[in-house]
């Protein structure tokens, strides 16, 4: 028996698990099961939880034995090197389909790996359960035995076949749920050589000693008790029992740096952690932002220090250390790179690299009315940035000209990441970004105000109003305060202006494309942000001719409804005048 824990911290309880197990070969010749479990081993698996399964081989495969192990480590290797902004469940899921669609090419080739699955993670206060097979996963919860797996079997010939395995099928077909865990909960992980030969009241008895003796005894004893009642099939059992859980959810990066001091405004010289001011970038109410140099080997950064008006906001300061967790996922030209920083800190600030260049708002300021030719490689760049935030399922959530700066080698960087959401991390979480960011809301899409969650098609709205107006230099829909839009109830609210009341000279299939990716209703727009850029470089004539022909209620529904009500109210005078 064992007590295994997440890495300390000095803000979060870790969760603390004892486990112990068993696997025997039973009667047979050979043990065809495999079980283990892992703990987070650095800091960047600490957002992955632990990790236990169970695999039993199926013995009618030919490599029956391999194919357990063979999940089972591959499993652990894998899911622990997903993208940190990855949530439990699409890591898992990647994982499993890529040792499925593994397994499987291994049976088109003559050596069939078939195995169950069964897996639990813990994250935070929460456990999800995955399955596939006849393996189980058990609940011990206050003296009450709950199995929350479903054997998948189906009756032939009068026994009980398989109808499901890792490896069986190229398209996997896995069942899933998750529940709260409290602390005392015992899990049960078994093959079915224990549970199908187990007698009910022998479980009670056994797990009943879980809290006051090691693990592992417990389990070779329910395995063997399997045994003596005829089991005939290899025994194996994992039991886990949680004696600690971690407060809230598990984003220990933005609660360590949010518990610190703010630090006051600095000036030129003025240190802080041994990093000496050289310049004071910017300094607003929300922030301030100065270049320093870092004593110890003379490098140069930005540092991002927040105001002491937002000192008791926490969730601003949530959102500030948010901002630094996201920049330190990524490893992308396009996307402001964050520093790390060895040493404590002694105050709340993060540093990022330095940009020499100016904002895409001074670009446009400087760039009236610019060709087509001249705005497509800028939004090549501004797509291929938020492709990178597709990838980790994040969602900016405030792309405008002021947060993407063009640099003096002209690469375009996206610089502001405080309003990032990371769909990936509100499994356990609530949510993690203003329903409307703070700042100019010209360039948020409409599915916000109406509460809807984020996705990549609000980036895609934001990208578009970018781009419009990079073309025009205005906006494409009547600019309105944040209170008339927080006023706003439907979609019928935004009218798109045309590209043409700005640009005559630019083609109505530019304006068609544009019309699209600014649909208020995110359905309507582009499924995806290589379809936008090729229209924007392609004339796409289907999508001209349907939208330059589509009814006057769909391309201008304040103008059919201002025709309409004009007709009705002549139509009304006229019966007036004629009853007279």
């Amino acid at each position: 028996m064992s007590t295994v824990s997440v890495l300390p911290s000095a803000v979060l309880l870790p969760l603390q698990v004892r486990c112990g197990g068993y696997s025997s070969a039973g009667l047979k010749a050979e043990n065809q099961d495999a079980f283990a479990l892992r703990m987070p081993q650095t800091r960047a698996e600490l957002g992955k939880g632990m990790a236990a399964l169970i695999c039993d081989g199926v013995s009618s495969s030919a490599r029956a034995a391999q194919a357990s192990q063979t999940c089972v480590t591959s499993f652990l290797n894998d899911y622990f090197s997903t993208p940190e902004a990855w949530g439990v469940k699409k890591s898992v899921v990647r994982v499993l389909e890529g040792l499925n669609s593994w397994l499987y090419q291994q049976g088109l080739q003559g050596q069939s790996m078939l195995t169950t699955l069964s897996l639990l993670v813990i994250r935070s206060q929460t456990a999800h359960v995955f399955h596939i097979g006849d393996s189980r996963i058990y609940l011990w919860r206050r003296g009450q035995l709950e199995c929350l797996t479903r054997d998948h079997l189906h009756r032939q010939q009068g026994r009980d076949v398989l109808n499901r395995a890792m490896g069986g099928d190229p398209h996997l077909q896995v069942d899933y749920h998750s529940l709260t865990v409290e602390e005392g909960d015992g899990f049960v992980l078994t093959t079915d050589g224990v549970h199908a030969f187990l007698p009910a009241s022998d479980w009670p008895l056994t797990l009943n000693e879980a809290g006051s003796c090691d693990l592992e005894p417990l389990a070779q004893r329910l395995a063997e008790r399997a045994l003596q009642a005829g089991s005939d099939d290899n025994l194996s059992c994992l039991l886990l029992q949680v004696e600690q859980l971690p407060h809230g959810d598990s984003e220990e990066a933005e609660r360590q740096l949010a518990s610190l001091p703010v630090p006051p405004a600095l000036q030129v010289g003025h240190k802080l952690d041994g990093y000496r001011v050289l310049e004071v970038l910017h300094a607003s109410q929300r922030s301030h932002l100065y270049r320093v140099e870092d004593e110890r080997d003379g490098q140069q950064w930005a540092m991002k220090v927040p105001s002491r008006h937002f000192a008791d906001d926490f969730a601003y300061l949530q959102g500030f250390a948010r901002e630094e967790w996201v920049g330190r996922q990524f490893r992308h030209e396009q996307v402001l790179a964050m520093a790390a920083i060895p040493q404590p800190r002694t105050g709340m600030y993060y540093l990022a690299e330095l940009i020499s260049g100016h904002t895409l708002r001074q670009w446009i300021d400087d760039h009236p009315q610019p060709s087509l030719a001249t705005v497509r490689p800028l939004l090549g760049q501004m797509v291929t940035a938020l492709r990178a935030f597709q990838r980790l399922d994040m969602v900016h959530c405030d792309l405008k000209p002021e947060n993407l700066m063009l640099t003096s080698n002209g690469v375009l960087k996206v610089i502001d990441l405080g309003t990032v959401i990371v769909t990936g991390l509100q499994e356990v979480a609530p949510p993690q970004a203003e329903a409307v960011p703070q700042g100019s809301v010209d360039y948020v899409a409409p599915e916000y105000l109406f509460g809807q969650p984020a996705s990549f098609r609000a980036d895609l709205f934001s990208l578009a109003v970018v781009v419009y107006e990079m073309l025009t230099g205005q906006l494409p829909y009547p600019s309105r305060s944040r209170e008339q839009l927080l006023k706003s109830r439907s979609y019928a609210d935004w009218h798109y202006i045309p590209l043409g009341r700005y640009r005559a000279d630019l083609p109505a299939w530019v304006d068609a494309c544009l019309r699209k990716a600014l649909q208020p209703n995110p359905a309507s727009r582009y499924a995806a942000l290589s379809e936008f850029l090729q229209d924007f470089s392609v004339p796409n004539r289907a999508l001209e001719a349907s939208t330059f022909r589509a009814p006057l209620i769909e391309r201008h529904p304040l103008r059919f409804w201002q025709v309409t009500s004009a007709i009705l109210l002549v139509l009304l005078l006229v019966s007036l005048l004629y009853r007279a």
